[in-house]
């Protein structure tokens, strides 16, 4: 029998062992189980998010009436104008679209073409992330982005860390401007605002990467990310500081929407707020937010809203108590959290389409 013979054979009855699946049929069976796979995290990581908030707001509620008692609670919540709480929806929703030509800048300069609409909901799931540790899951993005245009991970990933930072930029920029006007706990909101710009220097900065890499590039396991790495900083070359100054024309008026909703909740609880107020609010909103980003997932939530009814309190205590604070806080945050995450997790479903090996 001759070697060509022998091999003819072994072909055959690789193939009789695979079954009529064969290769492909093995490469689809594995993909779909991966896919499977990528469906039940997201699953488990919605009822995280919808769990750990409920907990949130549950804790919320039964201080504000250990504090006021039941009756006072359920009356200031039937007091809510629904008018305002939908404007506050609406201001929120515009902040988050009018921050989406800055995420197109960023893929133009990456050189990613994806068609507009389609580039507008895959920009929207990134936001049913936003409850991650420093919002690092908004990186699932890429994935999408890979299964329609077929780039890599490595060269669309610097796009959701500029709009990760960008998007912390916003918040300091709102919250030294409202300083000037509020005068209280500059220092405090200083030192964290910087701490929290530390994690950035290692993404921006190849340096750290660089010794990082020296020091532990041997190991088999993190060969692949330090991989991922260098393609990384490779391609963030491509987003230059002219990228960023120009997404800053976006994002600072994206929150100080945000800001606004704030002022709008509290309006919509029959609270005399004249607009001089609103820088307070603004403090109010971008400090709070900076104080749950530094505590780190799962005490974000709490964080952010213990500050948020410490801040109503302290700034209006004539017109706001702990029980009021506490409603004013629970709406607010089903706007900023219950309501970002709902749009986003649709966004998130209708774009894992795009993940399923039949696309």
């Amino acid at each position: 029998m001759t070697d060509r013979m022998r091999w003819n054979r072994r072909r055959r009855k690789g193939a009789a062992g695979r079954g009529a699946l064969g290769i492909s049929g093995i490469s689809r069976i594995r993909k779909g189980s991966e896919y499977r796979r990528k469906m039940e995290n997201i699953r488990f990581i919605i009822i995280v998010v919808l769990a750990a908030s409920f907990a949130v707001f549950a804790a919320i509620a039964a201080l504000a009436i250990y504090s006021e008692g039941l009756a006072k609670f359920v009356g200031g919540i039937e007091s809510m104008n629904p008018y305002y709480f939908l404007a506050a929806l609406g201001v929120i929703f515009l902040g988050y679209v009018i921050r989406f030509p800055k995420w197109e800048f960023y893929l133009r300069k990456l050189k990613v073409k994806i068609p507009r609409a389609k580039n507008f909901l895959i920009y929207l799931s990134m936001y049913s992330m936003d409850i991650t540790p420093g919002r690092w899951g908004r990186a699932m993005v890429s994935y999408t982005i890979n299964r329609i245009s077929k780039v890599s991970f490595a060269r669309t990933f610097p796009a959701v860390v500029a709009d990760i930072f960008t998007d912390f930029l916003g918040f300091v920029v709102v919250l030294i401007v409202s300083m000037i006007f509020v005068h209280k706990f500059f220092g405090i909101s200083l030192i964290i605002t910087i701490l929290l710009v530390i994690p950035f220097v290692f993404v921006y900065i190849k340096g750290p990467f660089l010794y990082v890499k020296k020091r532990f590039g041997h190991i088999k396991r993190l060969r692949s990310v330090f991989d991922i790495g260098n393609l990384y900083f490779r391609y963030n070359k491509m987003l230059k500081g002219s990228a960023y100054a120009y997404s800053m024309l976006y994002t600072i008026p994206a929150m100080f929407l945000n800001g606004l909703a704030l002022y709008l909740v509290i309006l919509a609880f029959g609270v005399n707020m004249p607009l001089s107020s609103l820088p307070t609010v603004l403090f109010i909103f971008s400090s709070s937010l900076i104080l749950g980003m530094i505590s780190g997932l799962p005490a974000t939530l709490g964080v952010t809203d213990a500050a948020l009814i410490g801040y109503l309190t302290l700034f209006f205590p004539a017109t706001i108590g702990i029980g009021l604070a506490s409603i004013i806080t629970i709406f607010f945050r089903i706007a900023t959290v219950w309501f970002v995450e709902g749009f986003g997790f649709s966004a998130l479903l209708y774009t894992m389409k795009y993940w399923s090996v039949e696309q």
